[in-house]
């Protein structure tokens, strides 16, 4: 039986903050920890400049087997789709087959209408076209017109899945961008939304640097004996983001 994981409200500042950042960033902070594969290998946004952030709920497939519908007694794909709540991320293990839709235009709408805020699959879309026109943030491996059937039996959902070469639980929380979509455990969000945020301050700083001459040496990643000019820079960055105290 899976353990609970803890309950992590994505609130609106945490969701900015998560979103502020890329998914570069996010990976590294979990490499930092010892987390190293939580990017999803393979798989492309469909549109550009997409932005993602949202709870893992989790879809298995196996390969083809006319009975497995029988023997479960329900449809795993119809049943993810009919109690996928708002917020929620729509992830599918298809153990990156590319050669059969995993889902099409008709499950991603009824996801999307329930809440869904993105779909990912490491197998492929059908009619993607009609997908893309949705709006919702979707990442994928391919896309294949015929149906899951041809290679897929949908087995069941909210389970520890592997998806992309990574292990997804539900309740995780996913940050895609335009480069892809990154798995964060719950547990970690938090922790991660904060360091991700500050690392990228400190590049921020590099790359003004950099672009003006100075050495990778000095500031990436920063020496010590540049630490004094990064800190005067960063008390000048609150100022002009905060604005003049008031005399008043």
């Amino acid at each position: 039986m899976m353990a609970t994981q803890p309950i992590v409200e994505l609130t609106d500042e945490l969701k900015q903050k998560l979103t502020s950042v890329s998914t570069a960033t996010i990976t590294s902070q979990l490499q930092r920890l010892g987390y190293q594969n939580c990017f999803l290998s393979g798989l492309r946004p469909l549109a550009e400049n997409q932005s993602m952030v949202g709870y893992a709920h989790t879809l298995r497939y196996l390969p083809a087997r006319p009975d497995i519908a029988d023997l479960m007694g329900f449809n795993a794909q119809k049943e993810a789709a009919e109690s996928i709540e708002p917020g929620e991320v729509l992830i599918i293990e298809a153990r990156g087959e590319s050669d059969a839709g995993t889902i099409g235009d008709i499950y991603a709408l009824r996801a999307q209408y329930r809440g869904c805020v993105g779909v990912i699959t490491d197998g492929a879309l059908r009619d993607t076209p009609a997908i893309k026109a949705l709006g919702m943030p979707v990442y994928h491996q391919a896309s294949h017109a015929a149906v899951l059937s041809r290679l897929h039996s949908p087995l069941d959902h909210q389970v520890p899945i592997a998806c992309a070469g990574v292990a997804v639980m539900p309740g995780d929380v996913i940050v895609g961008d335009g480069e892809g979509a990154v798995v964060i455990p719950v547990a970690l969000v938090e922790e991660i939304a904060e360091a991700s945020m500050a690392m990228e301050i400190r590049e921020e700083f590099a790359i003004e640097r950099v672009r003006a001459g100075g050495s990778t040496r000095d500031y990436f990643p920063l020496h010590k004996d540049k630490r004094p000019e990064y800190e005067a820079w960063l008390e000048e960055r609150k100022t002009s983001q905060n604005g003049p105290a008031s005399n008043g």
